[in-house]
This record gives structure tokens, sequence and C-alpha cells, in this order.
């Protein structure tokens, strides 16, 4: 293992892994929140030989230019669509993400958007506290049943398979729906069935996305899709904000034929901003949170010490455990 390597940290981690880090090389720290925009990163890129990102952090062809020395970068998230991955190959940079660890902190805040949008939990927390309720009506805030209802599930790796076995503890159908089926023999211990996306979409009265931002998936979610869905559905969406047209779901909550939505992501979700369509934070259907699928504490701990472990194999013995391989989308 070469001696003491530079690594750049994104932000302080949770856990022990800045000791492990600090125990392998020379650890700079980024401001958080900035991150490869901080002046201690802008000051040495130059020497960098590691970087451990948040995804907040764009590692694309500009900033690679600026680390001639860079071998590794260690993402702490499952998706790496903040990482030009084929221009870290064409490098010999190695990238590296955090699976696993996240799938069951997602998977409840999955299922406990679906419930909030099906039952319409923040809209009665919101009367409340306005001093709008005045006792019990028979036609308060009257939502949709999840018990027993079909859900749609778009990608079902590891996350969207967690979201099915919580799916069947509330005796839900599920139908999924990706590149390849599962075997017969998974899909009935899952209890779901593979349909095509527009049967998915047409037959589901909830649809959640797990899938990753990929050519291919970027605004998936589109007002053509949106219109076959059943009246009264409702769209979650833990994934990445970009699959889903933001303007064209705004006016399916608005006009039709959706009932709700449940948003942790956005479209335009940069690495230093936020921003969501008006039309869509106008709508009272809609149960939004703030990118917080693994936010739980053991979770965050178990993703920041992944991304750590990754990078002290790496500089062990060139062989972390997680390596994000360059593939088309």
């Amino acid at each position: 293992m070469k001696s003491h390597p530079r690594i750049f940290v994104s932000g302080p981690l949770p856990g022990r892994a800045m000791e492990w880090l600090r125990a392998i090389g020379d650890v700079t720290l980024g401001e958080p929140g900035v991150g490869v925009r901080s002046p201690d990163f802008l000051a040495h890129a130059a020497s960098f030989e590691a970087l451990v990102t948040y995804l907040t952090d764009a590692v694309d062809r500009a900033l690679l230019e600026r680390l001639p020395a860079l071998r590794l970068v260690a993402n702490v998230a499952v998706g790496v669509d903040n990482i030009d991955v084929a221009a870290c190959a064409e490098r010999g940079v190695i990238v590296t993400n955090t699976p696993g660890v996240l799938t069951e902190a997602t998977a409840d805040l999955a299922f406990g958007l679906l419930l909030a949008a099906s039952r319409r939990i923040a809209e009665g927390d919101r009367m409340v506290r306005a001093g709008g309720f005045h006792g019990f009506r028979f036609d308060t805030l009257v939502g949709a049943r999840v018990h027993g209802a079909t859900l749609g599930i778009v990608g079902f790796g590891r996350i969207g398979q967690a979201m099915a076995r919580r799916a069947r503890g509330f005796g839900m159908h599920v139908l999924y729906t990706q590149r390849t089926p599962l075997i017969p023999r998974l899909e009935a211990a899952l209890g779901a069935a593979y349909v095509t996306m527009d049967e998915l979409f047409k037959r589901s009265d909830a649809v959640s996305l797990h899938c990753p931002l990929t050519n291919e998936t970027r605004g998936l979610v589109s007002a053509e899709l949106l219109a076959t869905m059943k009246p009264g559905s409702i769209l979650i969406n833990t994934a990445r904000g970009a699959c889903v047209d933001e303007a064209a779901l705004a006016n399916a909550l608005r006009e039709g034929p959706l009932g709700a939505a449940a948003l942790d992501v956005f479209a335009r979700e940069s690495t230093s901003s936020v921003h969501i369509d008006q039309e869509l934070l106008a709508q009272d259907n809609v149960v939004f949170t703030p990118h917080i699928a693994s936010a739980d504490r053991s979770t965050r701990t178990a993703m920041a010490e992944t991304a750590a472990e990754n990078a002290v194999a790496f500089f062990r013995d060139g062989t972390p455990p997680n390596i994000v391989h360059n593939r088309l989308p």
C-alpha cells in the first residue's frame, strides 16, 4: 500500500469512516454542502489520489481534468449519476458505490410515502395545525385504500424487491417491470408478476419508482404514460427526480387521472440547488420529502463506512469490493 495517499472527503462522515481514512492517508475535508467546490479542494486538486464524494459532487470531465493524480472515486451512495463513469474509465479511475446498505431504509420511506399519499396524512396534518379540524365528519379527507390494492414497481433490484416484501404484508398485488424478468422461483417468493411498462402503468393503483437514472429512464414518466394511469392512482418517486416530467405530473394531478403523488427527489435537483416546478408545489395532493430515503442514523453510518472500506481496500490491494463497472445505460 502506498504510504499516505492524499484523499479528499466531501464532508464529515459518521461512524468510523473518517478514522479509517485518516489511518491510510492524508485527508482533506471539504465544507458540508460544498464538497468539491470547497476552496481546499480547488487549492490542492492536482495532488488528490482519491475522492470520497456525496451525490452533490459533480465529478465530470471538467473536474477530472483538474485531477491528474486521481485513481479512485468512492461515492457515498448507490447511484452514481453524479459521476461521469465513462470518463473515469478512460483515465483508469475506479468508481465505487455503497450498494445494499440503504435498501431497507429506502423501502421504508417509499412505503411510508405510499401510505401518506393514499391516506392523505400530510393534508390532515396541515388541516389540524391550521385549526381546520372541528370534529369528526364522515367525508373528511377520504383517501384511497392501500391493503389489497395493486402496486406497480419500476425497477426490481434490491430496493424494488424490498418494497414488494412490504407490499405483501398489506395484502397488495405486486406488478413489476425491468429489462429482464426474475426467475419464476424468485417471482413466487416475492408474490410479484412481470409486466411491460405500459401494462404496469395501466393496471396499477400506485406506481413506485426504484430505477437508476440512465439515458433510458430520464423523463420516463411522461405526460403520455401518466395519461394511461387509473383515475385516482398514485405515483411515488424515491429513485431520481429526472425520471419524471414534473410539469406533466403537475398537470396529471390537477386535471387527472392521478389522485396523489409522493416525491423524495426532484427533476432539477442539482449539485448545488433545487428548483421544483411551481405548479407541482401548488398541488395539495402531493407529499414532499427532502431526499431523505436513506436518512436513518444506522444507514447513513453504514453508507459512510462502506465508502471508506472501498477506499481502504483500494489502497491496500487495489480491489475495492463495490466497483461500479462502466456499462451502457
